[in-house]
C-alpha cells in the first residue's frame, strides 16, 4: 500500500487507518525513525532487531561466530611452541 500524507504542525503526520491496520500498528506504539539517504524509514524497534538478526545469520553461514571468537581468544592465551 502506498499513501500520501501531509506534514502538519510541528512536523507531525498521520498514518492512515488502513495502513495502520495492515501493519498491525496501534495507538501508543513506539516507532523508530531513521534517515537513510533522503528517505525516512519508520519501523518498530523489534522489526529492526529481527531484520538485523536475519542479516547477521546470513553472514555467519551457519557458523557460530561466538564459538569462533572464543576459540580465537583461547588460542591467544596458549603459550607459543
Amino acid at each position: 500500500m502506498s499513501v500520501t500524507v501531509v506534514l502538519g504542525k510541528q512536523g507531525r503526520f498521520v498514518v492512515p487507518a488502513g495502513l495502520r491496520s495492515e501493519l498491525g500498528l496501534s495507538e501508543g506504539e513506539v516507532l523508530s525513525v531513521q534517515r537513510v539517504g533522503s528517505k525516512l524509514v519508520i519501523e518498530r524497534p523489534s522489526d529492526a532487531t529481527h531484520t538485523l538478526k536475519g542479516m547477521l545469520s546470513e553472514l555467519s553461514r551457519g557458523r557460530s561466530l561466538v564459538e569462533e571468537l572464543l576459540a580465537e581468544r583461547i588460542d591467544e592465551t596458549r603459550p607459543e611452541r
